[in-house]
């Protein structure tokens, strides 16, 4: 049994995506108050990225620490772009003067912070924009219609392709949907898991963020080392497995500011998790 009955996923109906892909926060800084990264190495990690199969990024403007920036690294390492490379990004939050981004948007602001994306990135149009909601813990109470109107008429303009909205609970997710389609969910897993279910009924990608911990989301590192040394692999990729085989609407996006980690990463979609695997994983 491999951990992925199906390889790729149809994004917002249109877009074919490798169901593993690459996250690009930690391009810019291993954390966001941590020191910057040399932008070079970053360039190498994306271009490798694409060579090994990688076709969806998932970036945000906001992922930058001093000079070096996320979404321009992005444009740096791969313009032109390859006509199958979906790149999705977040707005919502603004940094704070520590440059942690702590603050929020509010609807008259949106419009900026896609318009900043697409000239970052190089870009006419943005293939899958997210409203960022809440802090780093977890879905808040705020209603979310208004800002999500706000891109909804820029999708009607055609600055974004699709929408999306990360950190967010089952009410604010039914409250997007009455304002336009949302093609994805980023939540924690451990936070949104209830939403699982809802998304994969519904044909909604979702999209774990911090899929390897980040930090902020807990591991079970002894039940995963368990399971690495039965199948030969490392606890990461065992991690990344088990995300992989919980839903066919699951998509993977590790992030990494290492070629090592890179590809040790993408080996995970070719792992094998059996049955008792994924039992004791899931327990």
């Amino acid at each position: 049994m491999t951990t992925t009955a199906t390889t790729t996923f149809l994004l917002g109906g249109d877009l074919p995506v490798n169901r593993l892909g690459f996250g690009a926060m930690r391009l810019a800084a291993g954390t966001f108050d941590g020191p910057a990264r040399d932008p070079g190495t970053g360039i190498a990690v994306l271009r490798r990225a694409v060579e090994l199969g990688v076709n969806h990024i998932d970036t945000a403007g906001f992922y930058n620490r001093g000079a070096v920036r996320a979404n321009e690294l992005i444009r740096r390492a791969l313009t032109p772009y390859r006509d199958d490379l979906v790149i999705a990004t977040k707005v919502g939050p603004l940094p704070g003067p520590d440059g942690v981004p702590t603050g929020k948007a509010g609807p008259g602001e949106l419009r900026g912070l896609v318009e900043a994306d697409l000239r970052a990135l190089g870009l006419d149009r943005l293939d899958l924009v997210y409203l960022r909601v809440g802090g780093l813990t977890g879905p808040d109470t705020e209603s979310i219609a208004d800002r999500f109107a706000a891109l909804a008429e820029l999708r009607e303009q055609g600055l974004i392709r699709h929408l999306g909205v990360s950190n967010v609970d089952a009410a604010q997710l039914a409250e997007a949907r009455a304002v336009a389609p949302v093609a994805a969910v980023q939540n924690s897993f451990e936070n949104g898991s209830g939403l699982l279910a809802d998304c994969e009924a519904a044909g909604t990608a979702y999209v774990p963020y911090f899929p390897l911990g980040g930090g902020l989301v807990p591991l079970d590192l002894e039940r995963l080392g368990r399971v690495a040394a039965r199948v030969g692999a490392t606890t990461s990729q065992v991690a990344l497995g088990a995300l992989l085989a919980a839903s066919p609407s699951v998509l993977a996006i590790p992030g990494t500011g290492s070629l090592d980690h890179l590809e040790e990463n993408l080996a995970a979609g070719a792992l094998v998790l059996g049955a008792e695997d994924l039992a004791e994983l899931r327990a």
